[in-house]
């Protein structure tokens, strides 16, 4: 089965009500948003980020600079540990509520940046 995905980096539209729109869609739950696209993003827990979370995101790190993560209302640390490993495939990890992170997230857009997302949805 192949995971669904929209193929591009839109900008986030509006979030809330546990998830997102972009594109003139709206997604139910997280979203990674990744060169290849944006996918349904399922982290293990987010009161504890586990490396495998980031998997998708280590894969193609060769085309990412920076990668915004937001983590709900509040924001969340991720260990030492999943920094290092993200920092160590040359991606700087920028941690923050998911509503920051998308307004960040559509100014880097405009910009042109090498960046990626992770949004955890928020009610």
């Amino acid at each position: 089965m192949h995971t669904a995905h929209f193929p591009g980096q839109p900008p986030i539209d509006a979030y809330g009500n546990g998830g997102f729109r972009f594109a003139d869609m709206s997604h139910k739950g997280s979203i990674l948003i990744l060169p290849s696209g944006v996918y349904a993003w399922m982290p293990s827990d987010i009161s504890n980020f586990q490396i495998e979370d980031f998997s998708q995101v280590l894969a193609e790190a060769s085309g990412i600079d920076c990668l915004l993560l937001g983590t709900g209302v509040d924001f969340v640390p991720v260990s030492q540990t999943i920094h290092t490993q993200i920092r160590a495939k040359g991606v700087n990890l920028d941690i923050m509520s998911t509503g920051a992170a998308a307004r960040t997230w559509n100014v880097v857009l405009a910009e042109g940046r090498r960046f990626a997302a992770a949004f955890v949805a928020i009610d």
